[in-house]
C-alpha cells in the first residue's frame, strides 16, 4: 500500500485558460473497493481543451463554467487511462497486484437507480476520472470499484486507452443509431479519432450500412474511406446538406455528428430521410433554430449521447480483441509533456489520436 506521505509530480490544471503545471499531490491511498493504477498511458482527447478552457459555447452569448458542472480546482485532467494496478483496498476483490487495465472513468455513485440499472455515466452525482477526480495526466488514478478496470489482453495498449472516451462515445452513438432501414445510408460527421472509430464500428455492427463521411479535411476524408467509408463531402463549400443527401444516393437513415456546431447540426438534421435520427456528441458549440412542426411531420429524432455505460465499453473492447475493428492511427507521445500535445490537438489536422505514453 503507498503511504499516505507518499507524494508525486502530476501535471494539474490550476486555473482555467492556462498550461497545465506540475505540482506535488499525495499518491492516494485505495480504501474499500477501490483500485490504485500506475499510469502507462493516457489519450489526450479534445474535451480536454474545454477542460483546460473553463467552459463550453453555449451559443448566443451564453457559456457552460467548469464551476457550473461541480469541477473543482485544482485538479488533473486525462480519462483515456490505461495502467496497472500497485495497490488495493481491503474489500476489492477479482484483481491482483500486476494487473493491466484499462480505467473506465465514468463512474458514478454507485448506489442510485442509474448506476444500479448500469448506466453509471448518467448518474446525477458522477466522480468522472479526469474530470471530478485526478485522472491519467497523473502518475497515478484511482478506481472506485473493481469492476471498472477493464482487462485489454491482445491489444495494443495506447490503443485501448482511447477506447475509454473515443471508443466508447463512437460506439455508443452508432448503437443509438442501430439499425437502419434496408437500403438506408449513415452519415458520419467528422472524421476525426472519433468518426474513425465511428465508421470502424459500423461497419462491423451493421456490414450492408452505407457510410458517408463529412469533414472539412481532404486528407481526412481520404483516411476515412481507407477506414470503410463508401463516401465523403468535404463540409467547406455551401449547400452542405444537399450534397450529403447526394453522396449517400439513398435515404439516410442517421446522422452521428462527433462535430456539434450550429452548422453541422442544420446540414445533417436537413439531410436525414423521414424517420431518421439525427444523434449529437461533439462540443463545438453553438445553438440550433428549428422549425418544429418538422420535427412531428418528419418523424425525426434528435438525439444527444454522451460518452457510454460500462457494459457498452465491455461490448467495445470485445469487438477489438475479436479482430472486428479497424486499426485506428496512434501517435504515441512523451507523458511529461502533456501541454505540447493539448497545443497539437487544439491547432487541429492531426490524423487520429495522441496518447501520452510514460516509457517515452
Amino acid at each position: 500500500m503507498p503511504s499516505e506521505t507518499q507524494e508525486t509530480m502530476n501535471w494539474t490544471l490550476v486555473s482555467t485558460g492556462q498550461p497545465l503545471r506540475l505540482i506535488p499531490q499525495p499518491v492516494p491511498e485505495p480504501q474499500g473497493r477501490q483500485v490504485l493504477l500506475k499510469v502507462t498511458h493516457c489519450g489526450v482527447c479534445h474535451s480536454d481543451l474545454y477542460f483546460q478552457d473553463g467552459y463550453y459555447d453555449l451559443g448566443q452569448g451564453h457559456k457552460l463554467l467548469l464551476a457550473d458542472r461541480g469541477v473543482q480546482l485544482p485538479m488533473v485532467p486525462g480519462h483515456e487511462t490505461v495502467g496497472t494496478v500497485v495497490a488495493i483496498g481491503p474489500e476489492a476483490k477479482g484483481v491482483s497486484i500486476g494487473d493491466q487495465g484499462i480505467a473506465f472513468p465514468w463512474a458514478g455513485c454507485g448506489s442510485c437507480p442509474r448506476c444500479l440499472s448500469g448506466n453509471e455515466h448518467l448518474c446525477f452525482n458522477p466522480v468522472t476520472l479526469g474530470v471530478m477526480r485526478n485522472g491519467g495526466y497523473g502518475t497515478h488514478v484511482l478506481l472506485q470499484r473493481p469492476e471498472h478496470l477493464i482487462d485489454f489482453k491482445g491489444i495494443d495498449p495506447a490503443l485501448a486507452a482511447t477506447f475509454a472516451c473515443s471508443g466508447i462515445t463512437a460506439y455508443s452513438a452508432v448503437k443509438k443509431a442501430l439499425p437502419l432501414g434496408a437500403q438506408e445510408a449513415i452519415v458520419v460527421v467528422g472524421a476525426g479519432g472519433l468518426g474513425l472509430a465511428a465508421i470502424s464500428i459500423i461497419r462491423a455492427l451493421s456490414p450492408a450500412a452505407r457510410i458517408v463521411a463529412v469533414d472539412i479535411s481532404d486528407q481526412r476524408l481520404a483516411l476515412a474511406r481507407s477506414t470503410g467509408a463508401h463516401a465523403s463531402v468535404n463540409a467547406g463549400p455551401d449547400g452542405l446538406t444537399k450534397r450529403i443527401q447526394e453522396a449517400a444516393g439513398q435515404p439516410i437513415g442517421a446522422a452521428i455528428d462527433f462535430v456539434g456546431s450550429t452548422a453541422t447540426a442544420g446540414a445533417a438534421i436537413g439531410a436525414l430521410a423521414k424517420g431518421g435520427k439525427y444523434i449529437i456528441i461533439g462540443l463545438y458549440g453553438g445553438a440550433l433554430s428549428l422549425q418544429l412542426p418538422l420535427l412531428p411531420l418528419r418523424a425525426v429524432s434528435v438525439i444527444g449521447s454522451y460518452v457510454g455505460s460500462l457494459g457498452e465499453m465491455r461490448e467495445l473492447v470485445q469487438l477489438a480483441k475479436d479482430g472486428k475493428l479497424a486499426p485506428l492511427p496512434i501517435e504515441r507521445v512523451p507523458h511529461n509533456d502533456p501541454n505540447r500535445a493539448l497545443n497539437r490537438v487544439r491547432a487541429g489536422g492531426l490524423e487520429g489520436r495522441l496518447v501520452l505514453t510514460a516509457d517515452l
